[in-house]
């Protein structure tokens, strides 16, 4: 067990190796914090370390993060506010001497400069099974495969049109996350291979869930999206043996109460003038058939 330097919200734990940062579960501590429990930072995930004035007499020290090391960081894509920031220890100025001997500490274990991003993730990503509630459906993910269930209440007549949506990591070639702090905050999923382009609105496109208000929070989806990296990131698309790819994923079974109501909402879209006569058709015979 190496030396620990507490702050608020956070305890760093210096190792040979690496960095263990345990968060707090305390009622003011982040909820992005809390979600994350601990995480382990190598010394070669870190490009610098920093040692700087912070608000209303504290001093915040930095563990940089080197780009390409964290699949955490790469889906913030430097959206966090420095407050939710879990490589930022804030302490009372009182503590700066102390936080700069381990900051130089720290700074003497690191690799020299990499040139380049690295290969793979350095850090681990939250673990699956995962999901969270966006304003238009509920977005799961068990390790292998990203679901988009909508809601009747929230989801475009676009997304009702597709019908609900799963797709295998070996399909994505990565995600976009927008902060659901700021205007228009989504997720989407970005395909391998798309034969058309993807709708610029994310309330209209069938891979993207839309945020809101209590919907979709940073410490519910941000979690999410990095586990989806970290998995496009290991593995490649899935073939066949003949090189192919991989087959579709078999339909999952739904409740009949469930199917119910979407047939009666497909219907409510149709008497509205949103569905034509062939799509309502098709759409039921596709609920219809997941009975």
């Amino acid at each position: 067990m190496g030396d620990v330097l507490a702050g608020f919200h956070a305890a760093w734990e210096f190792e040979s190796d690496s960095v263990l940062i345990r968060f707090e579960r305390g009622i003011r501590t982040p909820k992005l914090y809390q979600a994350l429990g601990e995480r382990r930072i190598p010394h070669e995930a870190i490009a610098a370390v920093t040692l700087s004035p912070g608000k209303r007499g504290t001093v915040v020290l930095h563990a940089v993060p080197r780009p390409g090391a964290d699949p955490l960081m790469e889906a913030a894509a430097g959206q966090l506010k420095d407050g939710c920031d879990p490589y930022r220890l804030v302490l009372p100025a009182e503590r700066e001497t102390l936080a700069e001997y381990y900051a130089d500490e720290l700074r003497a274990q690191l690799p020299p400069d990499h040139g380049g991003p690295p290969d793979r993730y350095l850090v681990a990503a939250p673990e699956a099974p995962l999901q969270f509630k966006a304003y238009d459906g509920k977005a799961s993910f068990d390790g292998k495969l990203v679901s988009f269930r909508w809601f009747w209440t929230g989801a475009s007549s676009a997304k009702w049109k597709a019908g609900d949506q799963s797709f295998p990591v070996t399909a994505l070639s990565g995600i976009e996350w927008r902060s659901p702090e700021v205007f228009e905050g989504h997720l989407r999923l970005l395909r391998r291979d798309t034969p058309v382009a993807q709708p610029a609105q994310a309330d209209q496109d069938p891979a993207a869930v839309v945020f809101g208000l209590g919907y979709g929070p940073v410490h519910e989806s941000l979690p999410f999206a990095a586990s989806i990296l970290a998995a496009i990131r290991t593995s490649g698309p899935a073939l066949t043996s003949d090189g192919v790819g991989a087959a579709p994923v078999p339909a999952v079974r739904r409740d009949p109460a469930d199917i119910a109501d979407r047939i009666r909402h497909l219907g409510d879209l149709h008497q509205a003038g949103l569905l034509t006569d062939q799509e309502f058709t098709t759409k039921k015979a596709e609920l219809l058939a997941e009975l």
